[in-house]
């Protein structure tokens, strides 16, 4: 994960005025916040039974939460605020039971909000991570490589909204 490209979202967004951010936020040129401790990742790890992917520690050890850049990307979340998706919205579980790997999703950005960012265990150690955006109103899953890959993805959408 690079500062940088958050730097960059949150330059992007607050300068095209994309979305309502505060004062602080508009002053600062940043989206996110103070990062995370290792107490507060360790707790996390603790809480959830599970070794978090080293892309969203780095990012959590950058800035411990990001506020979304517009109306369609999700805010990523506090990491004391992250949990399985089954045990905040477990709706979801149930409207979308053809997608079984909901089921151990972790919901890490859009609590409350129209879109989520979910991270996927593994099911083996052969497996990887899976990173999905996924909504109501975006059918299905959105998978991505990585949080880098979701976070260019982010920048690009701002830059072609504002520079084409």
């Amino acid at each position: 994960m690079n500062k940088n490209l958050l730097i960059s979202i949150s330059e992007k967004a607050i300068k095209y005025e994309d979305f309502n951010f505060t004062s602080e936020q508009i002053e600062n040129n940043w989206l996110g916040t103070i990062p995370a401790t290792e107490k507060q990742i360790n707790d996390a790890e603790n809480k959830l039974g599970i070794k978090l992917p080293e892309d969203y520690i780095e990012f959590i050890r950058i800035t411990n939460g990001f506020s979304a850049p517009n109306n369609i990307e999700p805010s990523f979340e506090n990491i004391e605020n992250i949990d399985f998706l089954k045990n905040i919205d477990d709706f979801v579980i149930e409207a979308y039971s053809y997608l079984p790997e909901l089921e151990n999703a972790i919901l890490i950005a859009g609590i409350s909000e129209e879109q989520y960012f979910l991270l996927l265990p593994p099911k083996s150690k052969n497996e990887e991570w899976k990173y999905w955006k996924f909504a109501n109103w975006y059918p299905g899953e959105h998978p991505y490589e990585n949080l880098k890959e979701y976070f260019e993805d982010v920048l690009r959408f701002i830059i072609a909204q504002h520079e084409s």
